[in-house]
């Protein structure tokens, strides 16, 4: 985004939508936190879902960024694998606007939301995929099926990101991202 009133509008609703949710938060309040007429905002969107959009838009490529660059300061796909589990849940529970928009049933009806989970989830697994593949060409991992163990472990994820974001403070986190690369790593059986 080069333009700053666009900007503006979008991170005044980026917290607005963070602090009241997107169902509280109308036009008139983005427009009077942004100092900005209700028509300026039409200027650049047509509707509270544009925005909505622009907000999730922006925080899926902060997101991906964090999650990136943490990966790329790690030097075994071992320790790429830890980076990505530890960033998705600290950076996730960060960006609330696009948090709530992958867990909210209510924002299920909205088809650009529904749109925005697939790309992520994708992104996810492509991610995943590849710190596997290179795990499998360095042969620290033998997996037979990337793409599928690339899902499971995303799928995983998103299992347990509910519990970890909303019942285990922060710093336990990351035991409990320990124990699961652990098993993942070694398995369960008694060797």
């Amino acid at each position: 985004m080069k333009d700053s009133k666009l900007e503006l509008i979008v991170d005044v609703a980026q917290r607005l939508f963070a602090k009241y949710g997107f169902k509280k938060t109308t036009i008139d309040d983005i427009a009077r936190s942004a100092h900005i007429a209700k028509g300026g905002i039409y200027y650049y969107f047509n509707s509270k879902e544009d925005i909505f959009r622009a907000v999730l838009e922006k925080e899926s490529r902060l997101w991906n960024k964090k999650v990136k660059e943490l990966i790329s300061r790690t030097n075994t796909p071992q320790e790429k694998l830890r980076a990505y589990f530890v960033a998705r849940i600290n950076y996730l529970s960060q960006l609330s606007n696009f948090y709530s928009a992958l867990r909210e049933e209510y924002l299920e009806h909205y088809s650009f939301v529904e749109n925005i989970r697939k790309k992520y989830f994708r992104e996810e697994i492509e991610i995943v995929k590849a710190i596997l593949k290179e795990g499998t060409e360095k042969r620290v991992f033998q997996i037979e099926d990337l793409e599928l163990m690339a899902f499971v472990i995303v799928a995983t994820l998103k299992g347990l990101e509910y519990s970890w974001t909303m019942k285990i403070p922060i710093p336990d986190i990351e035991k409990h991202v320990d124990l699961l690369v652990k098993v993942l790593f070694n398995g369960l059986l008694k060797r």
